[in-house]
């Protein structure tokens, strides 16, 4: 068919097992679908899932042939999410770079903060730093008093409105009047503190440091001064050198967030000279696999866009996206994607976001607003960036399964896309899908056919069973117990769900919140499959998932937003008398975020900006970013926040240590009525056997007895809105499989399938 130039829209999820695609086209006056699944790695086949051309290839009828690039004239943009960052910090695979850090601190990082996870194990196992060279840099500034009073002490500097020194520092370098050239200059540093420069960088000495590390072959440099948060002129002097004597690439910790807390910035600029250059390798390695039309992905040159999705759920441009932002760039897609699904602003029903992939379970909540965390631990490694609050585990559908030591054990290894579990013909281990496709839950002829050596062949069935009877001669071999092989499988599943469900347990009772009030959302590719049982063990009553659940990451991609932000570190103390200043940096910092997003192609009409100040009792160091809708209520949102989280407040002074303003430019209007409202007013029809496609048996527990069951297989497709089906039963489509459970009904709305539990409900 005839397609216009520049209307094709795709969004590409690519995750550890598979690559989800949505591709949006015109077509009689109206937006058409097209909804692709590959598997991330193939070799045999191809270099990378997202620049498969299957999508174009579907919507214009044109082959594309396999080594040719992909034409890019009938694209509008690309939205890309990507587990690159995180697979390499995960399994060590980043740049060898170096860390150049004040001197005399050259052991700080890998000291750390001292904390240990597992506070009574005797063989503590630190994981390793990401840098392999350390230089110390002679610089080294300090700060000093500040005070607004000039009754004070002595040892104080004070400043007027526009940052001239109208008092000084009675020390060394200090003459009383102007400020003095050379050591004790002290100025006034971007949160507002007074800097004394002790010692100012030997650009020369720097020069041939930079030059031996160059000639090892290092490309990449962290940079981490000491108070750069504050005062960054010393890490941008080395950065500009260091770029000019040709290093690839340089993370100067000022600039990549200026927040005060040296081991968390330092450990975050090491982490970002470790991830960037390997994405800038796979996004070179992206852009390589279309033709010259794409341009620099900005669009601003008439070619395809390109953005990216960023670990706060905001889609960024080339300029923006970094290893440090990229973290969570994968699930972070499905975040928006289930919020934007699933929340009802009216019932205001809090949902828990269940993402089962091939490799790993990500858990998220939603009530409202995004959570988001500005310090986490990934792989060993305190990261402090802005993150959407995601606890990850590694179980999914990929997840190998194994007996040692007279235990079952269902990973953390997983057999990822290549080659597989034993099921998708490759030679693979057993995994979780085996044990699905096993007990009758999964229907292989609704499974795309892309397994096999020539990834055109259908999942293989006998595969699993010749293995799962192998694994059933070696566990009664050495157990010497009479398990029938149906019950075995099913074992490995329930410590599959359990496991799954454990940090959704972390996210609700152990921040304060009943786990059964909750809406479960599911979603990923294995999450249809396990998503009512793993209900069942927390005591929710009630599952939602959308049609899309499969691609539910690349869904919401398509309907994520643009963000920009800028924050700049503060050190003063919330109050009447300093609440116009914090409104005055709010206002310029509001302005700078509006140019940019202006500049990206967002009217006004089109931004919403939210002002944030990171607050704490004086004292304390634990530090919570707080939104207000008025400047005046920032410290009562504070206080409620807080005693929200910790049950009691301290009777200390508020002080703001950062201000930011996070822009957010709309992609969309209006999504329509939500899930939840369709739900409760729709009229219901109850399906029978008859109305299934098929039956096929599969195994299920109830009232604690196993056994198998002759299941009705309904296509969701065929759903009309306000069917409904009681369980035992599977609906499938071409990209998922939704088991449900006996004692459950699933009810199909226009966007969604419904699952709930009379039985649960009841309980709670």
């Amino acid at each position: 068919m005839t397609v216009p130039d520049r209307s094709i829209r795709v969004s590409a999820d690519r995750g550890g097992t598979f690559t989800d695609i949505i591709g949006t086209y015109p077509k009689d006056g109206k937006q058409e679908e097209v909804v692709v699944k590959l598997l991330s790695q193939d070799p045999n086949n191809y270099d990378d899932a997202p620049t498969e051309g299957e999508v174009l290839e579907i919507v214009t009828g044109e082959k594309i042939p396999r080594g040719q690039k992909v034409p890019s004239k009938k694209l509008e943009n690309i939205r890309l999410s990507t587990t690159v960052a995180t697979n390499a910090l995960l399994e060590r695979k980043g740049e060898d770079h170096a860390l150049l850090i004040t001197k005399g601190f050259k052991d700080l990082l890998e000291i750390g903060n001292q904390s240990r996870p597992r506070i009574f194990d005797l063989a503590i196992k630190r994981p390793s730093t990401l840098y392999s060279e350390v230089v110390q840099v002679d610089e080294r500034v300090t700060l000093v008093g500040y005070t607004q009073d000039p009754a004070s002490t002595e040892n104080a500097v004070q400043f007027d409105a526009d940052g001239n020194i109208t008092r000084g520092y009675r020390g060394e370098g200090w003459d009383g009047e102007g400020v003095a050239e050379g050591p004790g200059d002290v100025v006034m540093g971007v949160s507002g503190e007074a800097v004394r420069i002790l010692k100012r960088p030997d650009l020369t000495a720097i020069r041939s440091d930079l030059q031996k590390l160059y000639d090892k072959g290092v490309r990449s440099l962290a940079i981490v001064f000491v108070h750069s948060y504050t005062y960054p002129e010393h890490e941008k002097q080395v950065a500009q050198l260091a770029k000019e004597m040709g290093f690839k690439h340089v993370s100067a910790s000022s600039q990549l967030l200026s927040m005060i807390k040296m081991v968390p910035r330092g450990v975050s600029a090491t982490a970002d000279a470790y991830l960037t250059p390997v994405l800038s390798d796979y996004i070179n390695g992206f852009f390589a696999g279309f033709d010259d039309a794409i341009g620099d992905g900005s669009g601003s040159d008439g070619g395809c866009k390109v953005e990216f999705m960023g670990s706060d759920g905001g889609l960024l441009d080339l300029r923006n996206f970094s290893g440090l932002k990229a973290i969570l760039s994968g699930p972070a897609g499905g975040v928006v994607g289930y919020a934007l699904t699933s929340w009802d602003e009216k019932a205001r029903i809090p949902v828990i976001g269940l993402d089962i992939g091939g490799t790993s379970t990500d858990v998220s909540r939603f009530a409202g607003a995004y959570e988001t965390v500005y310090e986490t631990t990934t792989a060993g490694v305190s990261i402090q960036s802005p993150q959407l609050d995601i606890n990850t585990v590694a179980a999914g559908g990929g997840s190998c399964l194994t007996f040692r030591d007279g235990l079952f054990h269902v990973g953390p290894h997983s057999a990822g896309a290549h080659p597989g579990p034993a099921c998708y013909k490759k030679g693979g281990p057993l995994a979780v899908t085996d044990a699905n496709l096993y007990l009758g839950r999964l229907v292989p002829a609704r499974f795309p056919r892309v397994f096999g050596p020539n990834e055109n062949e259908p999942i293989d069935p006998t595969a699993s069973e010749k293995a799962f009877k192998q694994l059933e001669q070696q566990i009664k071999s050495e157990t010497n117990t009479d398990l029938d092989l149906d019950a075995i499988v099913y074992g490995y599943l329930k410590i599959a769900n359990e496991t799954m469900a454990r940090p959704i347990r972390t996210l609700t009772e152990a921040k304060g919140h009943a786990t059964w009030s909750h809406i479960l959302a599911a979603f990923g590719g294995a999450g249809g499959q396990s998503a009512a049982e793993i209900a069942q063990i927390l005591k929710i009553s009630r599952v939602i998932i959308h049609k899309y659940s499969s691609i539910l990451s690349a869904f919401g991609l398509s309907l994520a937003n643009r963000t920009f932000e800028k924050q700049l570190p503060s050190s003063k103390v919330w109050g009447s008398d300093t609440r116009p200043e914090f409104s005055k940096r709010l206002d310029e910092l509001a302005r700078v975020v509006k140019e940019e997003l202006n500049t990206q192609g967002f009217n006004d009409d089109r931004i919403v900006l939210e002002r944030y100040l990171n607050m704490r009792f004086d004292g304390s160091d634990t530090t919570l970013m707080i939104t207000s809708s008025s400047d005046d209520t920032f410290a009562d949102a504070f206080k409620d926040r807080y005693l929200d989280e910790f049950g009691f407040l301290l009777e200390s002074q508020i002080v703001v240590d950062d201000v930011k303003v996070k822009g957010i430019g709309k992609t969309y209007d209006h999504l329509g009525e939500s899930a939840l409202t369709e739900y409760s007013k729709i009229s219901r029809r109850a399906l029978t056997k008859e109305d299934a496609d098929s039956t096929q048996s599969c195994y299920f527990e109830i009232d604690g007895k196993g056994g198998r069951v002759d299941t009705p297989v309904y296509v969701l497709d065929q759903l009309a809105v306000g069917d409904t089906i009681n369980g035992p039963a599977i609906v499938i489509d071409n990209t998922q499989t939704i088991v449900v459970l006996p004692d459950w009904t699933a009810t199909s709305t226009s966007q969604c399938l419904f699952l709930e539990c009379e039985k649960l409900k009841q309980q709670a």
